[in-house]
């Protein structure tokens, strides 16, 4: 139940910058309550958290993997990436995933519930203030389909801008998405301009598409295409365009100039991103040069193609593997 207290602004924040910019919960020695003590006692007990808790860690070459315990004993998967000038946390809005696509491990578990705005919030938290890493950088690219949960992780979205808190304004932040029309839809109609979207496409022809990310059979090709028209884009915002390459299956030129064609007119980047089986998968990761002989073609058709390296692999950290163990039980922490 939410209770007001009559006290403006004023120390509304000062309990909003207490918790988000320094994880505090005991409120007395605030100095704007310094007057009012019996306030701050009485909003310690009422201010509530998610029920989550860091249940492991794993990490490797200073990628972290860590699993979560919700209230409800739901589990989800989070990474925390450093690279230079910078650290990535991918964070999960959902525990499981219903897209099915079938390369991947967290669809193949399937889907249990949407993740609340508190617990993917709290996916940052625990980064920064439990595991001690500076978060700059956000990533919806754990476990789940973010647009599948739009207006919690919108709401996330806008926590994370919040200069009083945790200040990770929009120009740093991705959504990824297997393709969901609507979703993209509706993050046009969000008004962040300076938001970046990260689509996986992975095929340029519906048969294909389908048969490995079932998503395509509700939102074509030509309708995600369409939905990607729409969404504005701000001066420091990016449209990527993901493609898991699998061997043998879509790694073919003819397969890099239907990906050509179809990306006619979008103003876009594209990630070639080799696939990182996960155990159980009848799929096969490609070798380096024949990633970069489909990235060579693409190139050559004028696109902005970079290769996106993989980490923490060994942890099952990587793309599509969440919700896999470790390769290495050693490893375990």
């Amino acid at each position: 139940m939410r209770r007001t207290h009559s006290q403006g602004h004023y120390r509304a924040g000062a309990v909003y910058r207490a918790v988000f910019k320094h994880d505090v919960r005991e409120y007395a020695a605030l100095p704007e309550f310094a007057h009012a003590p019996e306030l701050a006692l009485r909003l310690a007990g009422e201010v509530a958290f998610p029920d989550c808790r860091i249940e492991s860690k794993i990490s490797g070459e200073g990628v972290i993997k860590f699993a979560s315990r919700l209230a409800d004993g739901e589990r989800i998967e989070s990474v925390i990436i450093p690279a230079a000038g910078r650290t990535t946390l991918c964070v999960s809005s959902q525990a499981g995933c219903r897209m099915g696509c079938c390369f991947c491990a967290t669809g193949r578990a399937g889907f249990r519930r949407n993740l609340a705005a508190g617990e993917i919030v709290w996916q940052v938290m625990a980064a920064r203030f439990q595991l001690r890493r500076r978060i700059d950088n956000i990533v919806f690219m754990g476990m789940g389909e973010p647009l599948d949960n739009i207006d919690a992780v919108l709401t996330a979205i806008r926590v994370f801008a919040d200069q009083r808190g945790l200040d990770i304004a929009p120009r740093h932040v991705t959504v990824s998405t297997a393709g969901h029309a609507d979703g993209i839809r509706a993050l046009a109609a969000a008004n962040l301009p300076n938001l970046h979207v990260a689509v996986s496409i992975n095929a340029a022809d519906d048969v294909l598409r389908s048969r490995l990310m079932p998503i395509n059979r509700q939102y074509s090709l030509a309708e995600v295409h369409k939905a990607l028209e729409a969404l504005p884009q701000g001066k420091k915002s990016t449209v990527l365009i993901e493609y898991v390459l699998i061997a043998g299956v879509n790694d073919s030129e003819d397969d890099a100039m239907r990906l050509v064609r179809y990306l006619h007119g979008l103003s876009v980047r594209v990630n070639v991103i080799a696939c990182n089986p996960a155990p159980g998968s009848s799929f096969k990761g490609p070798g380096p040069e024949q990633v970069r002989r489909f990235v060579r073609w693409l190139t050559a058709e004028k696109l902005f193609v970079r290769i996106r390296q993989s980490r923490g692999q060994e942890l099952m950290a990587a793309c599509g593997q969440l919700g896999s163990p470790a390769k290495d039980p050693s490893i375990m922490k």
